[in-house]
């Protein structure tokens, strides 16, 4: 079992940046795929990038690329999300999610944060 837990979330104007962090308690956090996924209100959790074992590719989302960066390390179990740019429309709940394989997909990925809010205001 692996437990993720998520923070730096918070209320940011547009154009500000936020960094989230997510936490694993794993000895083993260098198996897994790490992905971050947002979900808004009445909408579906939607893939916003990930990263490989290793921390050297990386894939993002159309609507964050060139805005959002995400690296781990694997010494720290922690991988991270660097927001810039923000708009009022990256509002959502971020999650972090880890899996076995390279995945965009919500359902390949077996353990989950709690989510953290993020609000950008206009």
């Amino acid at each position: 079992q692996v437990q993720l837990v998520e923070s730096g979330g918070g209320l940011v104007q547009a154009g500000g940046s936020l960094r989230l962090s997510c936490a694993a308690s794993t000895r083993t956090f260098s198996n897994y795929v790490m992905g971050w996924f947002r979900q808004a209100p009445g909408k579906e959790r939607e893939f916003v990038g990930r990263i490989n074992w290793g921390g050297g590719v990386t894939a993002y989302a159309d609507s964050v690329k060139g805005r959002f960066t995400i690296s781990r390390d694997n010494a720290k179990n922690t991988v991270y999300l660097q927001m810039n740019s923000l708009k009022p429309e990256d509002t959502a709940v971020y999650y972090c999610g880890a899996s076995r394989i390279l995945s965009d997909s919500p359902s390949s990925y077996i353990y989950w944060g709690q989510g953290t809010q993020v609000t950008v205001s206009s």
